[in-house]
């Protein structure tokens, strides 16, 4: 009768619940810690693998709402947390499994500052200068701790609650959401393949994102700062964003500087088209003048576009997340500015524009009011008004011009042009 109590106590165990997402093999990752833990840090002497995160007695229990058993002192640290103007929910202080997380990833309690033993484990080296170390200020990392209820509605996330990701019963968005501790198959820790931004799009829906050539292109590049080539529609929002050490905390943004983020591939070797250049040239759009989070003025997708603050980067033009290949005849906008925003003949507000010279209007017209960003040498400096087709006369932009007959037209340089011809 003991053996078969015996027997039945070491079979228990394994009867456990498991995460859908989660096999257990930590044995081969770079959280076993342990003397033969695969990573370069590794504890001295600690052969037990769980001991680092779990104990079955004494674990903390008094400052966690959350304790898993847990065998670490989570501090008293206070983060200066993820800002954004787009972002709906109010970020909060890590709780949970976040801040369980951030007991080993923020740096300010040693990893082998473990509650039992209670002299520690002794370790060979810390995360200290590694990416793993996210330091207190979580800024520029993807927010965690808030509910995905109060980040609705956004018309950009998903409806629900996804599927298939931890979220603990009440929407709770937390490092475990993204990241499995115990398994890393797919590398990083994360529940599951993130190749063309899989994991992101559960929750991110992007309007379109699906048509996008940053979503469907198989040109092959290599993202800054990583060895891997993969196509540009593999790396997806990994191409601009990472959830991070971002570059820029606004947006999660590879590059600190905007127009950084669109170079990589748009200085001719990914995409076809050398725009970097363009911008070394005498006469260009400022770009480099505001930076997100820095300058004044800067870009900002939640403002009020009729009444613009003196700038222009890349995305006051493009929408990187609908931009597409789609082809175009004057005035109609073609497939490069998709989805962005404008002012139409009248000064008012069109969202999304349907004619390119809605989209130079935002700046180069009276944008519903406000001064004029661009003066010109002649008496008005307003183009939307220069363009009016109640005007004597204009260039054909907004309509077809008034003249009955063109004799210059048509011309060697523009055989196709015609009096009833609409120029870009």
């Amino acid at each position: 009768m003991r053996h078969s109590l015996k027997t039945l106590f070491f079979v228990a165990p394994l009867m456990v619940s498991v995460p859908a997402y989660g096999q257990l093999g930590i044995i081969d990752t770079k959280h076993n810690l342990s003397v033969s833990g695969p990573g370069e840090i590794r504890a001295l002497t600690e052969d037990r693998i769980c001991i680092f995160c779990h104990t079955p007695h004494n674990a903390n229990t008094g400052q966690l709402s959350y304790s898993p058993l847990w065998n670490r002192d989570v501090g008293s640290t206070t983060y200066t947390l993820y800002q954004s103007s787009t972002m709906v929910a109010a970020t909060t202080q890590p709780t949970g499994p976040s801040r369980l997380c951030l007991s080993c990833h923020d740096g300010t309690i040693a990893l082998g500052n473990v509650i039992e033993p209670a002299e520690g484990i002794a370790m060979n080296m810390e995360l200290t200068g590694r990416a793993s170390e996210l330091g207190t200020d979580i800024s520029d990392d993807h927010p965690v701790s808030f509910s995905y209820y109060d980040a609705l509605p956004d018309p950009e996330l998903a409806p629900s609650v996804p599927q298939g990701l931890q979220t603990y019963g009440n929407g709770g968005i937390h490092c475990s959401t993204c990241h499995d501790a115990h398994d890393n198959t797919h590398g990083d820790f994360l529940v599951m393949d993130n190749r063309y931004s899989a994991l992101c799009t559960t929750c991110h829906l992007k309007n379109g994102w699906t048509t996008c050539t940053h979503s469907t292109s198989a040109k092959a590049w290599t993202p800054p700062n990583e060895m891997l080539q993969e196509t540009v529609a593999e790396s997806a929002c990994l191409g601009c964003h990472v959830p991070h050490s971002a570059g820029g905390p606004k947006r999660l943004l590879r590059r600190l500087e905007e127009e950084e983020v669109c170079y990589p591939c748009h200085d001719g070797t990914t995409a076809d088209y050398d725009v970097k250049g363009q911008f070394g040239k005498i006469s260009k759009h400022p770009v480099s003048f505001t930076t997100i989070g820095v300058t004044a003025n800067h870009h900002d997708p939640a403002e009020d576009i009729s009444f613009l603050q003196g700038h222009v980067e890349c995305v006051d033009c493009h929408q990187p997340h609908a931009a597409n290949d789609d082809q175009a005849q004057a005035p109609a906008a073609s497939g490069k500015l998709n989805l962005v925003d404008g002012i139409d003949l009248t000064g008012s507000v069109v969202s999304p524009i349907n004619y390119e010279y809605e989209l130079c209007f935002k700046c180069h017209a009276d944008s519903g009011g406000t001064p004029p960003t661009v003066v010109r040498w002649n008496n008005e400096n307003n183009v939307r008004l220069e363009f009016d087709p109640a005007n004597p006369s204009y260039h054909p932009v907004a309509d077809v011009g008034k003249n009955a007959e063109m004799p210059s037209l048509p011309s060697t340089d523009e055989p196709t042009l015609t009096a009833s011809s609409i120029i870009y």
